[in-house]
């Protein structure tokens, strides 16, 4: 087994592995342990749900605007043309085109960008990078409101804190949902709603108990375990 730093332990050494604590104190714990590394570590959520990812019915997928975004800057690309292109560029896309773009990330396998999001009529020259945005998580999908003729809203919304949470195949959903410097409550009203969009995605084929296991981590620190029941009643 790995050693831990001395600054893991420490920070480790305030957590009791043994307990589920209810979300406001977990993040608080978190927030306020000492130990806590150089930089402004990323705060995530892990979600364990009741779900089978291999039946199409249970795949749950969806969006969340963070109240406080995720403290990082999203580069946005947009594929458009004409007005919805202009359109584009005065929300604050960073990147806009069309098929220019798309022979540059074929050719040169560009990918300066964390989102991309593209008009319907742009869907048949993005299609065909699909080989190399699909496997990175970069292709436009209408069911995340990555495919659509309000550019001006997805843009916004996207630079605005929307993040995409989808669960893999162990059964678990991660998502960021800011950094460490934002405090307890910032961090509270974010995970408040992702929390309550992963309640509102339970599909109706899900048996059992849908929320199985959450933590809270930073990048560098130990996860706390929080007591689902918490979840339920805090979202």
């Amino acid at each position: 087994m790995a050693k831990r730093s001395k600054r893991y332990q420490k920070a480790a050494a305030r957590i009791d592995r043994a307990r589920r604590y209810p979300l406001d104190e977990a993040v608080r714990t978190l927030v306020a342990a000492e130990g806590a590394a150089k930089f402004d570590e990323t705060v995530e959520l892990a979600v364990k749900l009741g779900v089978d990812p291999r039946q199409a019915d249970q795949n749950v997928r969806g969006t969340v605007v963070l109240p406080h975004g995720t403290g990082k800057s999203v580069r946005v690309l947009v594929f458009a043309k004409g007005d919805k292109a202009k359109e584009a560029e005065a929300a604050g896309a960073d990147h806009v085109g069309a098929e220019e773009v798309a022979k540059k990330i074929q050719d040169e396998q560009w990918l300066d960008f964390d989102t991309a999001i593209a008009t319907p009529d742009m869907m048949g020259v993005v299609g065909r990078l699909g080989k190399i945005l699909g496997p990175r998580g970069l292709m436009p999908n209408p069911k995340v409101g990555t495919v659509t003729f309000d550019i001006a809203k997805a843009v916004r919304e996207i630079k605005a804190g929307k993040v995409e949470f989808r669960v893999e195949k162990a059964g678990i959903v991660h998502v960021a949902i800011g950094k460490r410097s934002f405090g307890a409550e910032r961090l509270l009203e974010n995970a408040h709603a992702l929390l309550t969009s992963l309640l509102r995605a339970k599909p109706a084929s899900a048996k059992g108990h849908y929320m199985q296991s959450v933590a809270v981590s930073t990048t560098m620190g130990p996860g706390i375990r929080i007591d689902p029941a918490t979840v339920r009643a805090a979202a």
